[in-house]
């Protein structure tokens, strides 16, 4: 099925997961290959057979991966988020409240967006495909959440140092994000060099182009 996002789903709301199945099932352009009441048991022992809601076993990783923020089994989400990753997946964390401190952990430890539980399906869907396609999928609950994040962990950056950061991470080279804001070069890397010593304080060490365009997406800069 070229083209199809392959979705699977992680809560222990068995209600939440069957209307999962019904919702899903109608969008031509996903498909719903596993449900798990856990991280560990939508992995499996070997980490490669997913349980697909119908019983059978799925040899594939997903696409997408729907983590519930809260699970009874006691595991933390950021632990769950870097797990998922580490397979392959991307994450889509839901969750019944917009807990901002909940929020900014979950998008730290790599999860692509984040939406609460009343969102209707065309929020959801186009969220899958945002971050089946390497985007962040942005959102009401997320973006207030890390416009007020006045964590120490999130350096404060000045209104220049931010616009030098954007650009750069973007893709453009040192020069062109200097023309851009009309200053020099050499006073575009000290805005980098400053905006990177942040990080460093706030203990989140950032060195490269990557390390950069990943704080962006960390700290949902872009505002997109």
């Amino acid at each position: 099925m070229a083209g199809v996002i392959t979705v699977a789903a992680v809560d222990d709301d068995r209600m939440l997961l069957d209307g999962l199945r019904v919702w899903l099932g109608g969008v031509p352009e996903l498909r719903l290959v596993a449900t798990a009441a856990t991280v560990a048991e939508l992995l499996g022992e070997s980490g490669h057979e997913l349980p697909h809601h119908s019983g059978e076993l799925v040899r594939t990783t997903p696409d997408v991966v729907l983590l519930d923020l809260l699970l009874r089994d006691g595991s933390t989400a950021a632990d769950n988020i870097r797990r998922l990753l580490h397979t392959g997946s991307r994450v889509l964390v839901i969750s019944t409240v917009p807990e901002r401190s909940r929020i900014i952990e979950a998008v730290r430890a790599g999860a692509g967006g984040y939406l609460t539980k009343d969102n209707d399906l065309p929020t959801l869907v186009a969220s899958i495909k945002d971050i089946a396609a390497g985007r962040n999928a942005h959102s009401a609950e997320l973006a207030f959440a890390c416009a007020h994040d006045t964590s120490p962990a999130r350096p404060r950056l000045s209104p220049r140092e931010r616009q030098i950061l954007l650009d750069y991470a973007s893709g453009m080279t040192l020069k062109s994000a200097a023309r851009r804001a009309g200053i020099t070069v050499h006073t575009a890397k000290d805005y980098l060099d400053r905006v990177k010593a942040k990080y460093q304080q706030a203990g989140r060490p950032t060195y490269t182009k990557l390390d950069l365009a990943r704080r962006v997406r960390e700290d949902s800069l872009d505002g997109g």
